[in-house]
């Protein structure tokens, strides 16, 4: 699935809770915590890690790429 940014840059937890596959902020960084969630290919465990356009994050069987702000 695709992202785009509102700002330069979004929060890892707040991008799980934005895209659906964390149902809240707290899950999101409990996912994180639990070693769920890669960016750019690599085990991610900062869950406020600042995702920017062109990463691409991967969580329970989904990929995100996060696309600029328009």
């Amino acid at each position: 699935m695709n992202f785009t940014l509102k700002d330069e840059y979004v929060e890892l937890c707040n991008l799980l809770k934005l895209t659906g596959i964390a149902d809240s902020g707290g899950r999101g960084k409990a996912m994180v915590a639990e070693g769920l969630v890669k960016v750019d290919g690599q085990p991610e465990n900062r869950k406020t890690a600042k995702i920017r356009a062109g990463q691409v994050v991967e969580c329970m069987g989904e990929t995100i790429e996060v696309l600029a702000k328009q």
